[in-house]
């Protein structure tokens, strides 16, 4: 039996994606994104927010709609796996771990209404990699509520 990597996150942009576009003619995005969680602290009474930094990475199509339509601060739904990478450098081992995402969601509402009218985006298939992409159904989204079902 397999065992299953997946991961989801929603949170934001900690800064533009940076995108390279490798020989072989594959573009590859890297940003990291922040999630937040809030809760009350039982000794104090305070409020306090613990922030979690995720490492992104998107590969072809994702990444080109990432480099077209995302910026720092913008809000995201990343659907991937996790994985672990390790290099040398100065004769020490050092090792990230990435969310590889499959799926993206844009959340802001600015980003959804220059993205080609969706926000609910795949990794392409690789029949799909060379047809001219299209846009996916149109979301409406209220922009003064915040309010998500989860």
């Amino acid at each position: 039996m397999s065992g299953v990597n997946k991961v989801i996150i929603v949170g934001r942009l900690g800064k533009d994606p940076e995108v390279r576009h490798l020989e072989s003619g594959a573009s590859v995005a890297n940003f990291p994104v922040a999630t937040s969680e809030v809760y009350k602290d039982r000794n104090t009474g305070e409020r306090r927010e613990q922030t979690e930094w995720h490492n992104v990475v998107l590969w072809r199509g994702l990444a080109d709609i990432a480099e077209k339509y995302l910026n720092k601060g913008d809000m995201v739904y990343i659907e991937g796996k996790l994985r672990t990478r390790s290099w040398e450098k100065d004769g020490v081992t050092r090792y990230t771990t990435e969310i590889v995402g499959d799926n993206m969601t844009m959340l802001t509402p600015k980003a959804m209404s220059e993205g080609g009218g969706g926000g609910n985006t795949s990794a392409p298939s690789r029949s799909q990699e060379t047809a001219p992409s299209q846009a996916s159904a149109d979301i409406t989204v209220d922009d003064e509520s915040d309010d998500l079902p989860f």
